[in-house]
């Protein structure tokens, strides 16, 4: 009976023992299923520069001394259609005006062969003759029609620069050649007094901290502003000439404003247009003609009166009233 309680005892502390482990596990497993799964963090694909990170050059330009004065930027020769890619959307053309003078139809056909397979094209135009004039005008033409952009440079090492400036700046943000804008009120205020050259921050300070604001500063006389410490005669002249003087908007004003419409008489059909004349000229002329007219109206009375007596006589023409009148200055004239 010793021996069976015993091993009765131990069985049930046996199942006992395991039921109290059972619980602790169940709960171990069950608080680690409720706690939220960790999620580590992707990984941001960079984006990648498709286009190569130096400066390709075609065939075409060995022997260019421009070739000589990149040494900023590695460059390499490859098989393209403009002769320098600066970017993946951004070529160069070279040309030398002393060339362009000789051969005019050679940048036209370069022109053709880009076939607008780059967003911004350039025309790197070498200025080496004295009279640049013409051609630069006509290269202005060509490339405003063709969506170009014309640079000129007059040194090799200018253009060299040019090129190692456009390739350096290819993944530039637009932020880099942004200006700064004000981003508080003291910043404006700031930004608007100092627009004259002479006047600095340290003048608005003690423009704004002796009148107050800047409207009272703006109406100030200026007997009263060369009252604020540190400012002379000079920034005196200068504030007053910018806050005083008008807009330039006269043009602006002329064009708006209509103007009465001037009629012109219209002109008689006898009066000949023609530049201003002397009147001795005029005398002259009118005598002259007086006496080409008489003389034909003669010739006319003349042939009239051989005619045979069968045929009427015409009537005599009439004498005009300017005709006369030249006439009878003839006669005055003569006698």
């Amino acid at each position: 009976m010793d021996s069976r309680s015993a091993s009765e005892s131990r069985a049930q502390s046996q199942n006992e023992g395991g039921v109290n482990s059972n619980p602790s596990d169940q709960n171990a497993s069950s608080s680690t299923s409720q706690q939220p799964k960790v999620q580590q963090p992707k990984p941001q694909a960079l984006p990648q520069r498709s286009g190569p990170s130096s400066i390709l050059v075609s065939t075409r330009q060995k022997g260019n001394p421009i070739l000589n004065h990149i040494k900023l930027l590695p460059w390499e020769y490859a098989d393209i259609p403009a002769d320098y890619v600066v970017g993946t959307t951004t070529c160069a053309l070279f040309l030398s005006l002393k060339y362009h003078r000789l051969h005019p139809e050679y940048i036209y056909s370069r022109v053709r062969l880009l076939a607008g397979k780059y967003q911004l094209r350039i025309v790197l135009v070498m200025v080496d003759i004295p009279n640049h004039e013409d051609p630069l005008k006509e290269l202005s033409k060509t490339s405003i029609i063709n969506n170009l952009t014309l640079f000129l440079c007059w040194s090799a090492p200018e253009a060299a620069h040019y090129l190692e400036l456009f390739k350096s700046s290819e993944y530039a943000q637009p932020t880099a050649i942004r200006t700064q804008q004000p981003q508080s009120y003291k910043d404006s205020l700031v930004e608007f007094v100092t627009t004259p050259r002479s006047i600095n921050k340290s003048d608005t300070a003690s423009l704004i901290s002796t009148f107050g604001s800047l409207q009272n500063a703006v109406n100030a006389q200026p007997e009263q502003i060369s009252s604020v410490p540190g400012w002379g005669e000079r920034k005196v002249q200068q504030w007053c000439n910018a806050v005083r003087e008008e807009f330039r908007v006269q043009s602006t004003k002329r064009a708006g404003i209509s103007k009465p419409v001037r009629v012109k008489k219209p002109l008689k059909p006898q009066t000949p247009i023609s530049r201003p004349r002397n009147t001795e000229m005029d005398e002259d002329e009118a005598i002259l003609r007086a006496v080409m007219e008489e003389s034909r109206m003669t010739a006319a009375m003349e042939a009239a009166a051989n005619e045979p007596p069968s045929k009427p006589s015409e009537p005599a023409e009439e004498l005009s009233d300017g005709i006369s009148a030249a006439l009878a200055r003839l006669r005055d004239t003569g006698g």
